[in-house]
């Protein structure tokens, strides 16, 4: 099939382009707007957090698993008395002790862990 004249210059018009110089177009910064929504973090409110209060940790053979049954006692690693962990996410934020509340295990805080130990923690 022929090309067409108006096919050719298009074919001319594109020639000219280098592929790998592409046009972009950017907002405009100099209203501020991209500034305000940045700064309005409000929408990390809304993000769910998995709590966990952590009572000890122990380490067993599957062996010994197997072997466990009803009535099976496991000793764990933080002794009677000691802060229970708290963690968000799977990362430590606090420590705290039992209480009841309403005839629900609750938790009181006594210590949290300050910003910069969390953000060592992740590293």
């Amino acid at each position: 099939m022929p090309i067409t004249e108006d096919e050719k210059d298009k074919d001319s018009a594109h020639s000219n382009i280098d592929p790998g110089n592409k046009n972009y177009e950017f907002a405009d910064l100099s209203r501020g707007t991209a500034s305000k929504s940045v700064g309005n973090l409000d929408f990390l409110l809304d993000i769910p957090l998995e709590i966990t209060i952590e009572l000890g940790r122990t380490k067993m053979l599957i062996n010994e698993l197997l072997k466990l049954g009803q009535g099976s006692v496991i000793e764990l690693s933080k002794f009677a008395g000691e802060t229970l962990d708290v963690l968000a996410n799977q990362r430590m934020i606090a420590k705290g002790e039992v209480v009841v509340v309403n005839d629900k295990y609750g938790i009181r805080l006594t210590e949290i862990i300050s910003s910069l130990e969390r953000i060592v923690g992740v590293k």
